[in-house]
């Protein structure tokens, strides 16, 4: 585990002659090791870098604050996409990665950080599986998402995120340029394990194209 580069976080080399790295992001009072694993599966001998959330929640590792259940403050949720940004471009470079194979997979808080980093840095992350994701920023420019990817994977019962925020968010990413795919899985904010390998042939798909 590293504090450097402004986060602690957890990098995982990949196979050698394997470019791609995945960006994996934990939910709200996660940590950096919660993901890795599913990364591993999801896109075999990948680079792995996982960053800790740096705001707390009543003690809960966030990627960045909420005034309320579903309710952001934009101006914050900007910035700390673009301090994530910065760390990981200084990532890509301390530990000498491709910075044209970045992935990124993220669930709840991470999924929601992942998609602002997308919008507010667009040439970084290449795809992203977003895993319980909801529309927590529009900003006012408009990014070009053209070759970017997008797998939002939403439960349809999520007692969090409703549908509407997540079509919202579909529509805003393909406004954009990028391709977006939207799975409905039969269950609520928990992941369930179907989705994963859904997730991983969704990213071999897109490994695949170099």
């Amino acid at each position: 585990m590293s504090g450097g580069l402004g986060f602690i976080h957890r990098f995982r080399p990949g196979t050698p002659g394997v470019p791609d790295t995945i960006l994996a992001l934990h939910g709200t009072g996660g940590n950096e090791d919660d993901l890795i694993g599913i990364a591993q599966t999801m896109a075999p001998g990948a680079a792995v870098i996982s960053p800790r959330g740096k705001v707390l929640e009543a003690g809960a590792p966030r990627f960045f604050r909420r005034l309320a259940e579903g309710v952001f403050d934009p101006a914050e949720v900007r910035s700390r996409g673009e301090e994530l940004a910065t760390f990981v471009r200084a990532a890509v470079a301390q530990y000498d990665l491709d910075p044209a194979l970045v992935f990124a997979l993220g669930y709840s808080n991470g999924a929601n950080i992942a998609s602002t980093v997308m919008l507010v840095d667009p040439g970084l992350i290449r795809a992203a599986v977003l895993l319980r994701p909801m529309l927590v920023f529009e900003p006012d420019e408009k990014a070009d998402l053209t070759g970017k990817s997008a797998l939002l994977s939403a439960g349809r019962v999520d007692p969090i995120v409703s549908m509407e925020s997540v079509e919202k968010l579909a529509h805003l990413l393909e406004e954009r340029g990028a391709d977006v795919t939207v799975k409905w899985q039969l269950g609520g904010h928990n992941l369930v394990p179907s989705e994963i390998k859904e997730a991983g042939d969704w990213v071999a798909l897109r490994r695949a194209r170099g």
